[in-house]
């Protein structure tokens, strides 16, 4: 098997051993990141006049998302494991 590098010296990621095609890693500002950026050009230049709180909410909203769903998941976890001792005890 050839062994193939990126112009940066790593071997890019494989599905498998046996698949021949790289998986490639799109890493840059996304979505959120560049609502983020037009909303604070807007903010600066003065075409809008929202509170910095919701400029900059393109990237607290989804950290908020996900906190309140592992909050959710947690509770229901922990009223579980509080049902299954009280059931244990009897």
């Amino acid at each position: 098997m050839r062994s193939t590098l990126t112009p940066f010296g790593h071997r890019p990621w494989r599905i498998n051993s046996m698949s021949q095609k790289p998986v490639s890693i799109k890493i840059g500002p996304g979505f959120p990141g560049l609502l983020t950026i037009l909303f604070i050009a807007l903010k600066l230049t003065g075409y809008i006049s929202w509170s910095w709180w919701w400029v900059l909410s393109p990237l607290w909203i989804p950290l908020a998302i996900v906190a309140a769903i592992f909050l959710v998941f947690a509770l229901i976890a922990g009223v579980i494991m509080v049902i299954a001792a009280l059931v244990n005890k009897r």
